[in-house]
């Protein structure tokens, strides 16, 4: 639905448009097929123990929400994994983010990955690299890690980036041309993370201005961010 331009408008209010992370506001391309058919694909994993790597704004998170909510997963912290997480995986499935920022726990991690395995259930972490790539200390961890399934979140290609945009903007009930849509995706940091920005930002100069986002709009917005103004 379009709005309707000739409305009397407000400054707009900052009302947050939170991220949908639901099953249904998943956009299937080839950078990030690989990761949803292993997420789909549980409980028949090959490992109890799986990283799911990728660049940041690929979309782990959304990927991780999916799968915790279909499997009623509890979430650890990665830099404090205390043993009622031990007790929790006898019943449930465990997810750790951000799994290879410094300060990972790496006692209490090999003591889950233990539990999870014992109790036959399962382990999900996402990272932005590979376990190799941690710089484990502890060598009976690095084993454990060398041992897991992995799968690899490729950057955002324009097919999913162009996909996100329309749909965050349609959620906001703005209509944008298709060549808005292209200028924007070729312009932009190959981010979701980014996308979700980008599309607050010229939104709220929509409002202000009183006006459709145009490509003019578009270019001012976006090269903002090229310069870091955002």
């Amino acid at each position: 639905m379009t709005r309707n331009d000739d409305a009397p408008r407000q400054l707009p209010l900052d009302l947050a448009h939170g991220s949908a992370h639901s099953r249904d506001d998943l956009i299937v391309t080839s950078s990030n097929e690989r990761a949803v058919a292993l997420v789909e694909a549980w409980p028949d994993w090959p490992s109890p123990i799986t990283v799911l790597a990728g660049p940041a704004g690929s979309g782990k998170t959304h990927l991780a929400a999916i799968w915790a909510e279909a499997t009623g997963a509890a979430a650890a912290p990665a830099g404090a994994i205390e043993p009622s997480f031990l007790a929790l995986a006898e019943t449930r499935p465990i997810l750790i983010e951000d799994a290879d920022r410094p300060g990972l726990d790496e006692k209490g991690l090999f003591h889950l990955i233990n539990a999870v395995r014992g109790a036959d259930s399962h382990l999900l972490l996402t990272a932005r690299r590979f376990p190799l790539g941690w710089g484990v200390e502890l060598p009976d961890l690095r084993s454990r890690l060398q041992a897991s399934a992995t799968v690899e979140i490729d950057e955002p290609d324009d097919m999913l980036l162009a996909g996100v945009l329309v749909k965050l903007f349609a959620d906001r009930q703005v209509s944008v041309e298709p060549h808005v849509v292209q200028f924007i995706t070729r312009r932009i940091e190959r981010s979701l993370s980014t996308v979700q920005r980008v599309v607050e930002e010229l939104d709220r100069a929509a409002l202000e201005r009183k006006s459709r986002i145009t490509r003019p709009l578009a270019a001012e917005v976006v090269a903002r961010f090229e310069t870091g103004r955002n």
